[in-house]
């Protein structure tokens, strides 16, 4: 028993050594005190950007915050956001993996979570060359426009009830519908989900796929952080084993469904699963990195949507005046008798302000994914030692006073002033990243988005549930790496067209 404790102890007394030889070696960046063994894991709360930017209040731009006995490094300007994504951006490109990440990604098979490499930049040239061109992104056009169409579809049936007249409806659960039908029909090129609402059996088992993966992810905890505890929290190896088989059995007989239709004279179709199975050869990629892309895909694409949505939307109902403007534009280039296409949107300058300024004000991951050091760097003056783990906190980037008039505002107006790219080449916006690591898929989900909030402005008037304030609306979010609204945004939805333009228009594959 005594064996038992000592050595722990002596791995411990080992890492606190090597961690204040660092500090004497190494300029490290200011932060809270880190306590012994534990780091700063019991001061961080659980909305991790907000206290990240709080810190760095205090601090500095560029902090240090101890997982453990692990360092990471937080920066919170555009200025900081630069050095880490395009001037050091060669030795900090790697991902940090949980053991869950890794698990789940075998060990970086895929491309969120592969360390930058042979594999990740054979995998990333498929993604931009093949898969998220502007070619093949216009080709799935009317999967997305149906699939919005079917959204406006059901909240005009929930506005149209007698029984739910002039009450407010649940905005996510549309939004999630949306999300959910788009991403299966993109990736696997199948609709779980009828027009009422009811969800097939492989649906239901994606669903729970889904589910039961974000459980096992966040069933973690300390020990994470530090390696010498592990021995007590091991990994549900089992649990992951079986999530894994159970995944890979779904998409398998996915792909395999896709295989026999084209045998059968089908022809390759544009969905990502077909796309994939005749690029296999050509690109050398297994069925396991087919299998990771896929859903990467639909971990990347599917709440991040609704999540930007939602609070896109919750701000036009706080903001009567920007709802307004919105409609006035769309009214004026679409008119009353037709529906917006995503062909309109070079049309709507405002709509797509309306979109950007969503995208700035809450971005769906506010702590972009974690970089690891693969060499010595310095940044902001700092040291940062090989092996520690950088972060970009985005959510702070988009709302420094330093760069942003009134950073807090949503005013859209702001980029009719200045355009800005968000698409990774201007630091003050980056939602999807930038650099090396910079998301493939970007305008499939800003065309996404400024589809979404268009049609739902075009087709309705939003205003808050009876007896609410739009200054009322609780814009506190959920923790977590993507950021949900705490509180579901509750709206009510009044048509402002002719009722034959609600009508969702099925178009064949």
């Amino acid at each position: 028993m005594a064996l038992l404790l000592i050595i722990p102890i002596a791995i411990a007394l080992l890492l606190l050594s090597y961690k204040l030889y660092q500090r004497l070696r190494f300029k490290l960046p200011p932060g809270p005190r880190p306590w012994p063994v534990v780091g700063n894991l019991y001061d961080i709360r659980p909305v991790r950007f907000r206290c990240f930017a709080e810190w760095a209040q205090s601090y500095g731009p560029i902090i240090s915050v101890w997982f453990g006995a692990t360092l990471n490094v937080v920066v919170s300007t555009a200025e900081l956001a630069k050095e880490v994504l395009k001037e050091n951006d060669q030795h900090l490109a790697d991902r940090h993996r949980s053991r869950s990440a890794a698990r789940v990604s075998r060990d970086g098979k895929d491309l969120i979570w592969a360390d930058y490499g042979p594999h990740y930049v054979k995998v990333r040239k498929l993604c931009t060359l093949e898969l998220f061109t502007p070619k093949r992104l216009e080709a799935m056009r009317h999967i997305r426009e149906e699939e919005v169409r079917a959204m406006v579809e059901s909240i005009f049936k929930d506005c149209a009830n007698p029984e739910k007249y002039g009450k407010s409806l649940r905005v996510r659960n549309f939004l999630e519908a949306v999300a959910f039908n788009n991403i299966t029909r993109l990736v696997f090129g199948k609709r779980f989900m009828n027009s009422e609402g009811v969800v097939n059996k492989q649906g239901k088992e994606f669903k729970g796929i889904v589910s039961n993966g974000i459980k096992i992810g966040a069933s973690l905890n300390m020990a994470e952080h530090i390696p010498w505890l592990r021995w007590m929290f091991p990994l549900e190896e089992e649990a992951f084993i079986k999530h894994g088989d159970r995944r890979d059995r779904l998409t398998k007989i996915i792909m395999e469904e896709h295989t026999q239709a084209r045998k059968q004279g089908g022809g390759t179709k544009q969905h990502f699963v077909d796309a994939l199975l005749t690029l296999q050869d050509k690109y050398d990629i297994s069925d396991d990195t087919i299998i990771g892309l896929l859903w990467d895909m639909i971990t990347a694409g599917m709440d991040t949507t609704a999540i930007s949505v939602e609070w896109g939307m919750a701000e036009l109902i706080r903001n009567p005046r920007v709802q307004q403007k919105a409609q006035e534009e769309l009214d004026r280039v679409i008119g009353l008798e037709r529906v917006l296409n995503e062909t309109d949107f070079s049309n709507l300058p405002y709509l797509q302000c309306v979109a950007k300024e969503a995208l700035r004000l809450h971005p769906p991951t506010p702590l972009m994914l974690p970089h690891r050091a693969t060499a010595d760097v310095k940044i902001g003056g700092y040291d940062i030692p090989k092996g520690s783990i950088v972060h970009v906190n985005v959510w702070a980037v988009a709302r420094d006073p330093a760069v942003w008039k009134d950073p807090n505002e949503f005013r859209p107006e702001r980029f009719l002033e200045e355009d800005v790219d968000m698409k990774g080449h201007d630091y003050r916006l980056l939602p999807f990243g930038a650099g090396r690591r910079v998301c493939p898929g970007a305008q499939l989900g800003i065309n996404l988005v400024t589809s979404m909030l268009g049609h739902l402005l075009h087709h309705f008037r939003w205003s808050p549930p009876e007896g609410m304030k739009p200054e009322d609306t609780d814009l506190a979010e959920s923790p977590g790496m993507v950021t949900y609204m705490r509180t579901p945004l509750q709206a009510i939805a009044t048509p402002r067209l002719p009722s034959h333009l609600y009508k969702r228009e099925v178009v064949d594959e």
